[in-house]
């Protein structure tokens, strides 16, 4: 697990290789064990090495072919590298090192663009040849390792965190105003844009060629790979055979992500998907190490009582017989982390995320790669309540309407505005409703059935929350050097759940409708866990924030948005978000996640024209 970088100039002059040393190294959080820079003429990339797999000097980058012809500079980790090794050594390739980044590059020199069709990992990386001039980058299937482009100015520019373009010499600091309209309406981005002009992200999925001698950049984007849901094709007969598929499956993804020549750990909530990751883990990995994080519940109320679900992982961790540690975390751990979680955050997305910094935290203590459970709701339609409101619904047009309600998720249209008052006249054009329905561009909008329509709705969140979830975990992860790994995303095992029958997915008419969802997955959780906590009630990784806002940290959040100094005011109205945290802070309605919202992105404003964070208590 790495950092990677590099630049083009298409102005055919030298790149400087202290800039490119400069860029790697604004991200050696993410790659503490190593670092190298290689540069020809108008050419140069950059790495930064977390070292996993052969820890030798062997799997230094960029890397380059045994004739010399090539240059690879990766991030990430291919699964299967071992099989396709054995192929290449078939073939007459000549491997250097053990890791994973050699046989990635060898695939390349062999398949070409079409090898990452093979690879079944978790990968950004660039391909160089050195004789014709072509390059490749590419991302994985899903978007579980980052990839940022930049071009402007005669130059191209790709990396695994938007700041290393803070490096270069032309880079101008603009905040997009049509993304920051997109975040306060869906707590996310669906485009490819960023908050920043001029910077977007590769799609998961996506490769991108174009070649390094031509007068300026010509990029051409393909796209290798798409989520497919929809009905089986016969090749199982009754539940059972997909419960037993699904555990088969997802045993194989498990051991497979268990290949590490440096300790392994595994996240463990409450939840069945982390306690499904462990609990297989725990088969191959004696006293496996365990991570939990839970909340001070002194001050909850409501349904919050129920988020600390430190009892269940500790039940959990007793069956599994793995090595637990805990952490929990109180109202003021939130003031105390947004500064640092807002720098390497890079830009907020979806979710209170600062719990997952903290578990980053622990783990990394101990473990310098985790095992994740993310992943297992959306391909196995773990949010129920959603699905529940396309009830009935026949036609693509009543879904689009009744979907989009379900994700404005902080804003509707004209409290948005409302709200963005101060850039209205700058994101006048932004439609939402045109943006959300982009994303079923591959899927047609004709009439379709109530399983089709719930079958889009998990395309819809295959393809932009999952990113979202995605973009949390690695960026605060990597903050400590720390790689997390997503089994429920291994490949044989998506390709299957795409096709098991919704029936046996989900029940959007069950009675409890947060029980009713992940069904397969859950029948296969009892075979490793108590039937009460396979079938649990359904939530997420979340601290009991409602109650914190207009209790012990209420302090906090008036000083930060009762403040009008606060950088968030240059975008944001100040009546409008005033008014709106008073109505939470007075009990009047529940806008936690607006508040987080609007805290998460001030700070993000003032890191992204500062540089570095204000305090480090964490």
């Amino acid at each position: 697990m790495c950092a990677i970088v590099g630049v083009i100039n298409f102005n055919k002059q030298p790149v400087s290789s202290v800039v490119v040393a400069r860029m790697r190294d604004s991200m050696s959080h993410r790659g503490p064990d190593d670092s190298g820079v290689w540069t020809e003429n108008n050419v140069s990339f950059g790495h930064r090495r977390l070292t996993i797999l052969d820890l030798s000097s062997s799997g230094h980058q960029p890397m380059s072919s045994h004739d010399g012809r090539y240059i690879l500079t990766y991030n990430g980790e291919v699964y299967n590298f071992r099989e396709l090794r054995a192929e290449l050594e078939g073939v007459g390739v000549k491997f250097r090192s053990n890791c994973d980044s050699e046989v990635v590059l060898y695939s390349l020199i062999h398949w070409g663009h079409h090898a990452v069709k093979r690879f079944n990992g978790m990968f950004a990386f660039c391909f160089f040849d050195r004789q014709t001039g072509d390059t490749l980058l590419a991302r994985d299937r899903y978007g579980i390792k980052p990839l940022y482009l930049y071009s402007g100015r005669g130059i191209f520019s790709f990396s695994s965190e938007q700041r290393a373009f803070f490096e270069l010499p032309s880079f101008k600091k603009v905040i997009k105003k049509s993304s920051l309209k997109q975040y306060f309406t869906f707590q996310n981005i669906l485009t490819n844009d960023t908050l920043l002009e001029g910077v977007q992200i590769l799609k998961p999925g996506y490769y991108l060629q174009f070649n390094a001698n031509d007068e300026v950049f010509r990029p051409c984007f393909s796209q290798y790979w798409d989520f497919t849901f929809s009905e089986a094709d016969g090749s199982f007969s009754s539940k059972q055979e997909y419960v037993e598929e699904t555990n088969r499956l997802l045993v194989q993804a498990v051991n497979r992500q268990l290949v590490s020549d440096v300790e392994l750990g595994s996240f463990l909530s409450g939840g069945i998907d982390s306690g499904l990751i462990a609990g297989i883990a725990s088969e191959s990995c004696p006293y496996l190490k365990t991570f939990t994080c839970g909340f001070d519940m002194s001050s909850a109320t409501g349904l919050e009582q129920a988020f600390d679900e430190r009892k269940v992982a500790e039940h959990l961790s007793y069956l599994f017989k793995t090595e637990q540690y805990e952490m929990v975390l109180k109202a003021g751990d939130m003031q105390r982390s947004l500064s640092k979680l807002a720098y390497h955050l890079e830009e907020p997305r979806v979710g209170q995320c600062y719990p997952n910094l903290y578990a980053a935290k622990l783990a990394s203590k101990f473990v310098k790669v985790c095992l994740s459970g993310v992943g297992g709701d959306e391909i196995f339609a773990g949010y129920p309540w959603r699905y529940r409101t396309l009830k009935g619904l026949k036609n693509f047009s009543d879904f689009e309407s009744a979907y989009f309600s379900q994700w404005e998720r902080l804003c509707t249209g004209a409290s948005v505005d409302s709200l963005l008052a101060p850039i209205a006249n700058d994101t006048a054009d932004c439609d939402l409703r045109s943006i959300f329905s982009k994303v079923f561009d591959s899927q047609g909008s004709q009439d379709s059935s109530e399983t089709d329509l719930i079958n889009r709705a998990l395309y819809f969140d295959a393809k932009t929350f999952l990113p979202g979830l995605l973009h949390v975990e690695d960026k605060l992860s990597m903050s400590f050097g720390l790689e997390v790994r997503v089994p429920f995303l291994d490949n044989d095992l998506v390709d299957f759940a795409m096709h098991c029958p919704l029936q046996h997915k989900v029940d959007i008419n069950a009675a409890k409708v947060n029980r009713s969802g992940k069904k397969v997955l859950r029948a296969c959780a009892e075979k490793y866990m108590p039937k009460s906590i396979a079938n649990a009630r359904k939530q997420g990784f979340s601290a009991p924030d409602a109650s914190w806002f207009k209790g012990e940290s209420i302090q906090f959040v008036k000083n930060q948005l009762l403040n009008d100094n606060a950088p968030v005011f240059e975008f944001v109205d100040r009546d409008v978000a005033h008014r709106l945290v008073n109505e939470h802070v007075n009990g009047e309605k529940n806008h936690r996640l607006l508040i987080w919202s609007l805290l998460n992105m001030s700070e993000y404003i003032h890191q992204t024209f500062d540089h570095k964070p204000r305090v480090s208590n964490v």
